[in-house]
């Protein structure tokens, strides 16, 4: 990508107003694409090079899926949208009063108008020296490390002679039943159920416990009660352990503690341990650091996860010529006769932010007033694996829900539906139909930690 600049373009040479957007994830993806007719000039900063579909991230972490299949290079995407550059660089804070956005390297890019689009990381609630033990999974990188960690664990326990540290390689624990957490609980069964058998000699993977572990009192709390419940019993009929109401109070290098029940023929919550060297974060996210920066600099308001609480047109208070978009924004949705609600930090959500930015700004521009956003639900969906899977619509007559095999079609063409790029389309259509025939997973290949950083494409 372009090299960043070292010093930022003065205001008076330019002629064109300067529109800068960090992030190139659905927000900031679909902010830029606002403006493709538009007479302004658009900057688009991003600390990796590629667009990356997040949904699926958790089926390269599965090896359901290799890297390329679920993201596109910016660059490629924005080649014939002349007035967009995309520049490889890291924001490190943000000086409001002289409008530049200051970069990781010591540049910096001067801008008319801000979209912020920076998204959300991993939240450990106060305790970051669980994250080496319990990686989370929001990029390629956690994807590869995740993948790595699964697959490397049978290949220890082939190995392995004692039944105890044997059995403590062959558990896997996922903490946090939300979507992410019951995608990987469920495909993680069906890698040790359907994927692995017969391929090793010594132990067999069928009998790997796969534990998802959640807080609440239910999974997929953000669904209704009646789609959760039978998400429940979809993953225990894959093979999966569920505990619910299960706190966990540490983790370390030789499993994890948990307050709760341990076994349903035990009454009682008491502290107890699993012993697992694969441990999985889904439990929790918190918003970017240029969230607090951003507050520091404008005295906006942040909300418990770092959001930035936003104008009802997704400017900042006080700061009009910046909006907030995505994770980032603790945004509310305006309609009509009806109080606001809160949007979901959910892609269509980020999506539709992002566009509503886009089209304020060009209000601005044409000294028309801004208008206040309104999030428009297209309902939930959550895949458990095979012929699993749980849909929550907002119809016109009513919510339509549905689970099963008809939920799990309808969540597999919509999401090849939305991917980039017709080649993504047909490569992850191809991948999914040969594992559907032959429950192979084709992304399988992985390096130990020694090779981690060989540059080997994975």
């Amino acid at each position: 990508m372009s090299p960043v600049p070292q010093v930022s373009t003065p205001q008076s040479t330019r002629s064109r107003p300067q529109v800068v957007i960090i992030g190139s994830g659905f927000g900031g993806l679909e902010a830029a694409r606002g403006f493709s007719r538009a007479d302004v000039d658009v900057t688009l900063l991003d600390k990796t090079n590629h667009h990356l579909f997040q949904p699926l991230l958790y089926q390269v972490a599965t090896a359901g899926l290799s890297a390329p299949a679920i993201a596109a290079p910016i660059r490629n995407l924005f080649r014939k949208q002349a007035n967009v550059t995309t520049l490889l660089g890291e924001a490190d804070d943000i000086d409001a009063a002289s409008h530049r956005v200051l970069l990781k390297d010591g540049g910096a890019l001067s801008y008319d108008h801000l979209i912020i689009a920076a998204g959300a990381t991993h939240s450990y609630f106060g305790r970051d020296d669980w994250a080496r033990f319990a990686p989370g999974l929001k990029t390629l990188g956690d994807a590869f490390e995740i993948r790595r960690r699964i697959l490397l664990a049978f290949e220890l326990a082939e190995r392995e002679t004692d039944p105890q540290r044997q059995r403590a390689l062959l558990t896997f624990v996922v903490i946090g039943a939300g979507p992410t957490g019951v995608e990987m609980a469920g495909t993680m069964a069906e890698i040790a159920r359907h994927t692995l058998p017969g391929e090793f000699r010594r132990i067999d993977p069928a009998n790997a416990s796969i534990i998802l572990l959640e807080g609440g009192s239910r999974v997929l709390q953000s669904m209704p009660e009646e789609l959760s419940q039978r998400a429940l019993e979809q993953l225990e009929k894959l093979g999966v352990e569920v505990r619910l109401n299960a706190k966990v109070t540490d983790i370390n290098a030789l499993g994890l503690s948990v307050a709760g029940v341990s076994r349903p023929d035990i009454t009682g919550v008491a502290v107890y341990q699993i012993a697992s060297h694969c441990i999985i974060w889904a439990a929790g996210v918190a918003a970017s650091r240029l969230g607090f920066l951003l507050a520091l600099n404008t005295q906006c308001k942040t909300d418990r996860a770092g959001r930035v609480v936003v104008e009802p047109d997704l400017s900042v208070p006080g700061h009009p010529e910046i909006s907030v978009v995505g994770d980032l924004a603790a945004a509310k949705s305006y309609v009509a006769g009806k109080e606001p609600t809160a949007v979901p930090g959910v892609s269509p959500g980020a999506k539709q932010m992002g566009r509503a930015a886009a089209a304020n700004i060009l209000r601005r521009l044409a000294g028309e007033p801004t208008q206040a956003f309104r999030y428009r639900d297209w309902g939930n969906l959550a895949t458990i694996g095979r012929h699993a899977a749980v849909v929550d619509l907002a119809g016109p007559t009513g919510p339509l829900r549905f689970s099963g095999y008809l939920a799990w079609l309808f969540w597999l063409f919509a999401h090849v539906y939305f991917l980039i790029g017709f080649r993504n389309r047909l490569v992850v259509l191809m991948d999914w139909g040969a594992a559907y025939l032959s429950f192979q997973r084709s992304a399988r290949v992985v390096v130990g930690e020694e090779e981690a950083g060989s540059g080997e494409p994975r």
